[in-house]
Formats: structure tokens, sequence, C-alpha cells
């Protein structure tokens, strides 16, 4: 879908209907912005748009533009997606996106979405409540496949060196697993679609893995 060309419709729209004799921001406000921005949409847009839309909408955007203030108290992490201040008497706006948050932020979020139990069930928080023990270490499972593998192997493998574990993770990486390179960097070219895979990859492995053959009490230990 053609999201920015949707995106510039529906901000064109609210400016031009923003003035002291429009109707409160509720309902009515946005239905009007929706129901007129719906109109201009470009054919691509709108075909996808009608595709996204619940069938209790009718093929109606406006009906449903509402619906980011209803679930404000079940998604609270969007509360704050809808204003942005400026500090007071300030009436001028520029985004300033702080690059490297973004970074540190995308970093850490790809090493998560790669490990299994960054991907499992929802009953069981990932395997944070699974009670196991780690050798003679009681801990839980998900913390197993966090730190307590790769701190066991690079203690038996690496002299505890994390240096020694990267260097061997490159050369699988350049000799046995070197026909596998081009899918990931296939993906990694697609910034829609690679966290689908990457997410995929991770609950098959979860479900091969992680909590294969594992139950409460279980003792786990490495090979």
């Amino acid at each position: 879908m053609d999201g920015y060309r949707v995106e510039c419709v529906i901000a064109v729209v609210s400016v031009l209907i923003f003035s002291p004799v429009a109707h409160s921001w509720g309902v009515d406000g946005h239905l009007t912005v929706c129901r007129i921005a719906q109109s201009r949409l470009s054919k691509a847009a709108a075909d996808a748009v009608m595709k996204l839309l619940p069938e209790s909408a009718e093929g109606d955007l406006g009906s449903e533009c509402s619906w980011a203030d209803r679930v404000k108290f079940r998604y609270h992490w969007s509360s704050a997606l809808h204003y942005i201040d400026t500090p007071d008497d300030l009436c001028t706006f520029q985004y300033n996106n702080n690059l490297t948050e973004a970074l540190l932020f995308l970093s850490h979020f790809m090493g998560d979405i790669h490990q299994p139990l960054h991907v499992g069930f929802t009953s069981d928080r990932g395997g944070n409540t699974i009670d196991i023990h780690w050798y003679r270490t009681k801990t839980v499972l998900h913390h197993v496949w966090d730190t307590s593998m790769i701190e066991t192997s690079e203690t038996r493998s690496y002299e505890s060196n994390p240096d020694g574990l990267i260097a061997a993770i490159q050369a699988n990486i350049t000799g046995e697993w070197a026909d596998q390179v081009k899918a990931w960097e296939t993906c990694g070219s697609n910034v829609t679609t690679c966290p689908n895979t990457y997410a995929s990859e991770g609950i098959k492995a979860a479900c091969d893995w992680a909590y294969k053959g594992v139950s409460e009490d279980s003792v786990l230990q490495g090979k």
C-alpha cells in the first residue's frame, strides 16, 4: 500500500478542517478526516485500505477512525502516540530523532528476536515462568537461553572470553553456513518482511529446541 500517500492525505485534510468552528477532536473529528481522506486516495491505496478494514466497517474507514482512542486502555503503550508537546510558548516544531538511541534500540532488538524465547508463548511469558535447573543452579528457562548457555560455552571452550565465541561464529559464517548468507542478506534488504522472517524462525526454534522436553523443575545441561 502507498502508506506515505495515505499519511500525507490524512495530514492535509486534518489541517484543512482544524479551525475554531470545527467539532471537538473526538469521534466526529476523526470520522470527518478519514472520510475525506479516503475519497482522495489513489486506487492502489484505496484497494489496500478496503482489504484491511474489518467487515463491520462496510468499507468506511471513517467508521473505524476512533479505534485508536478505544484501545488506549488495552494498549497502554499507545497513549503517548496521540500527541506531541513543545516547551511553553514555543510555537514551532522540528522533529528531532536521536539516531544514536535508534541505533542502540535496533541493535539490541535484533539480538532479542534471534533468541528463541523472545518469540515464545504468552502463557509462560517466553519461558520466564518455567522454573528449571541449569545443572545444579535453579533458574528459569528464559534465563538459560538468554545467558546460561552462552556463559557455560564461553567457560568450557573459550576461557570465559566472548571474543573466542565471536571468532568461532564468524568462522562458521564464512565456512559451514556460507551457503545461507545470501538468504540472510536478501532478507536484510527488505525491512518490511524481515521481522516476520526472524520471528517465524524464532518461534520454530523455540518449539523445536527451547520448549522441547522441558517441564517444571526439569534439569538441563549443555552437551
